[in-house]
């Protein structure tokens, strides 16, 4: 794998120009220690050599490939891709990460088989936008280590997540901002609203009132470990089917939530990525009961 940058500044290092193009602290450390090159022309440089106006510098990294990663075949519902990016709808259900109890049938399981039957040579997915196990929709992948610390540097105000979700009760308001901060007690997977959490903002709009229950428009301002799922049982609105979280597990075996919309600032061609993924059937059903 590499990239070539032309240094459009007066003379300056190539670790300078490299950073004001995205690349990331950690990957400079690797190439410090000797896991790639830099060429300026024909000539192998290092991060200190410095740049005239208008010459090119080219990083060449060495192919990834994790051999505890298993490859797995299976149907993936891919939403966008190109040479740095794959987006895919992922199912309720299944596993994003390979951990003890699932090592061979997870997302980046059957990523990494898709990337080897498309020929790549990079076989590393790097999850961005991570989702439980029973959350469906949108999960973005960096298809190489350098796409992955560029999009990490990246603002958050830069990337728009926006989820479907249905909960409980009818809510009062329209819209809404939840701000309340979450943490944790002592190593429970529950999360919670506490003085000393972190900062936790969540936008949603109602789309649909049904009943007793209210399909919302989620965007999340903040990234925390499920932050829409304790901010509406936090507010007395839990979601349909989200055991965790007190939800009523009656009409739907799982969360209702599915990451509906992504939306991000490519940092390679420095334009907006859009892709939006439909409800599920099982959702799908909620709005129809």
């Amino acid at each position: 794998m590499e990239y070539t940058w032309i240094n459009s500044e007066s003379d300056q290092t190539i670790k300078k120009i490299l950073l004001a193009n995205g690349i990331s602290q950690r990957l400079l450390s690797q190439i410090r220690r000797g896991e790639g090159d830099l060429l300026v022309g024909e000539k192998y440089r290092k991060l200190t050599t410095m740049v005239a106006h208008g010459q090119a510098v080219t990083l060449r990294l060495p192919d990834e490939n994790n051999e505890e990663i298993a490859i797995a075949h299976g149907t993936l519902t891919i939403l966008y891709e190109d040479s740095n990016w794959l987006i895919v709808d992922k199912k309720a259900g299944m596993t994003t990460v390979p951990g003890p109890s699932n090592r061979e049938t997870t997302l980046v399981n059957y990523v990494k088989g898709y990337l080897f039957d498309s020929g790549a040579t990079d076989l590393v997915p790097h999850i961005i936008t991570r989702l439980d196990r029973f959350t469906s929709g949108i999960v973005l992948i960096a298809k190489n280590r350098i796409a992955q610390g560029m999009i990490e540097k990246v603002e958050y105000k830069n990337f728009e997540k926006y989820y479907l979700a249905v909960v409980e009760g009818d809510l009062p308001s329209e819209h809404a901002l939840i701000n309340k901060p979450i943490g944790k007690r002592d190593a429970n997977i529950r999360r919670e609203v506490m003085a000393t959490g972190q900062s936790a903002v969540t936008e949603y709009w109602v789309k649909k009132r049904l009943g007793n229950n209210s399909l919302v428009l989620v965007k999340l301002h903040t990234g925390r470990t499920h932050q829409i799922r304790v901010h509406f049982s936090e507010i007395g609105f839990p979601l349909l089917g989200d055991k965790l979280y007190d939800g009523n597990i009656e009409k739907i075996a799982r969360q209702a939530l599915h990451a509906f919309k992504l939306k991000f600032l490519d940092p390679f061609t420095k334009k907006y990525i859009e892709v939006e993924c439909g409800l599920p059937e099982d959702m799908q059903c909620l709005l129809e009961k």
